[in-house]
């Protein structure tokens, strides 16, 4: 088995756009693509941002032992991890990046362990979330309320994670989070 790298804000935090920077400096990284029972949302595509299915599909997975893990993180919406995908990644001699919500970074840190780390790429505030997510024009003005209301309660399982970088300047949390996934990929 090989390494695991562990990603997990509120949304709107920058965790995707720091996660595309890394992917983009380290070869040996893989994106982990997951799976969710919800509707693509703006460009999204099947098999390249999420793997799309119904709840039907999604329950029936569930059922076969398919997900590693896996959460209904709004009512109705589940994401998980399928466990085909790492296989995949760790085949091809990568180390797998996860980009995932708080309960399923823990959870994924649990199976794992020292082979894993997890990072909690914290905002710098809930009213700079708040403009973050208005200015993506992707949420309804309730769905961005929800998605504050689930930022406040995630933000308290920060101290759980291995590493916490404050997004505050894109740039500097680029460079903290390149320190932070060369030491761990470098120890043996």
């Amino acid at each position: 088995m090989g390494k695991v790298l562990i990603f997990s804000a509120p949304s709107g935090s920058g965790k995707t756009t720091i996660v595309k920077h890394l992917l983009a400096r380290f070869p040996e990284l893989e994106f982990s693509i997951s799976a969710t029972s919800r509707a693509p949302r703006g460009e999204e595509r099947d098999g390249v941002d999420y793997y799309f299915m119904d709840a039907a599909e999604f329950a029936a997975r569930v059922e076969e032992g398919e997900f590693v893990e896996w959460e209904e993180v709004y009512a109705g919406t589940c994401y998980g991890t399928l466990r085909a995908e790492i296989e995949r990644i760790w085949d091809r001699g990568h180390v797998v990046v996860f980009d995932v919500d708080v309960m399923g970074a823990l959870n994924i840190k649990k199976l794992f362990g020292d082979r894993a780390l997890s990072i909690f790429i914290m905002p710098p505030s809930v009213e700079a979330l708040r403009g973050r997510l208005e200015g993506r024009g992707t949420d309804s003005p309730e769905a961005i309320e929800r998605r504050l209301a689930k930022a406040e309660q995630e933000i308290g399982y920060a101290p759980r994670f291995d590493r916490v970088i404050v997004n505050d300047d894109l740039e500097t949390a680029y460079a903290e989070a390149r320190q932070v996934v060369g030491d761990f990929l470098a120890a043996k």
